[in-house]
This record gives C-alpha cells, sequence and structure tokens, in this order.
C-alpha cells in the first residue's frame, strides 16, 4: 500500500495561534517541533521519527474542508498517481486540482470516506 502514515491533522479551534502555542510548549508537539534524533526544526512541520507530520489548527470558520466537521485527515502516502488510479478502478471519487501542487510541497489529492470526511493524500516531494 502506498500510505506511508499520517501526513497531517487539521481542527478548527476558536483560537488557532494560542492552542498552537500550548501544545509546542507544554508537549512538543507542532509546527517548530521535532523528536530527538529527527534532523533539523523546520516552521511548518512537527518532525517525528516516523516522519513530518503537519499540525495546524485552522480557524474555526475554515472553508477548506465541510463546515459540519471538525477535521480533516491528511495521509502521507508514495506514488499518488498510482493511487489514485486504484482508487479511481475502485469506484471512489478523486478530486485533484493543480494548484493545489507545489514541487516544494508535493502532490495532493482529496477522497472521501463513506460519512463524508475528507481525507487529503499528501505525497511529499522526492
Amino acid at each position: 500500500m502506498p500510505v506511508l502514515g499520517i501526513g497531517g491533522l487539521f481542527f478548527r479551534a476558536k483560537d488557532p495561534n494560542a492552542l498552537n502555542a500550548w501544545y509546542r510548549d507544554h508537549l512538543g508537539v507542532g509546527a517548530g517541533c521535532a523528536a530527538e534524533d529527527t534532523g533539523p526544526v523546520d516552521e511548518w512541520s512537527w518532525n517525528t521519527q516516523g516522519g513530518p507530520v503537519v499540525f495546524s489548527p485552522f480557524k474555526a470558520a475554515t472553508d477548506y474542508w465541510a463546515a459540519d466537521k471538525q477535521y480533516m485527515l491528511n495521509l502521507r502516502v508514495s506514488d499518488i498517481d498510482g493511487l489514485i488510479t486504484s482508487l479511481t478502478a475502485s469506484g471512489v471519487d478523486v478530486i485533484t486540482k493543480p494548484e493545489w501542487n507545489d514541487p516544494s510541497i508535493g502532490k495532493f489529492a482529496r477522497v472521501h470516506d463513506p460519512e463524508g470526511n475528507a481525507i487529503e493524500l499528501w505525497e511529499p516531494p522526492a
């Protein structure tokens, strides 16, 4: 299977900046944090021993996913094109938009589970 792990966990928060600070200060979790022996810290990721995971509360009014859902799961994958082909062949609707992709960030696609929860697929750059 091409899914390698969690690529990010995005959720709504009334005060995203304060919540980010609390997780970072109390737990060492979130953007700008790194687990031991995982390399240099960057401003966007929480480096875990399994690989980078984006940890980013979104504003409560975000329109990045459905307003009636509290979260969107992001899965870090390899061979996103092969996964899209496989999902499509299985009857799963896959949404792609060229503007989602950026050579410095990676390639993206989106699917929804049977209950309508958005799942973002992310293939980081090589």
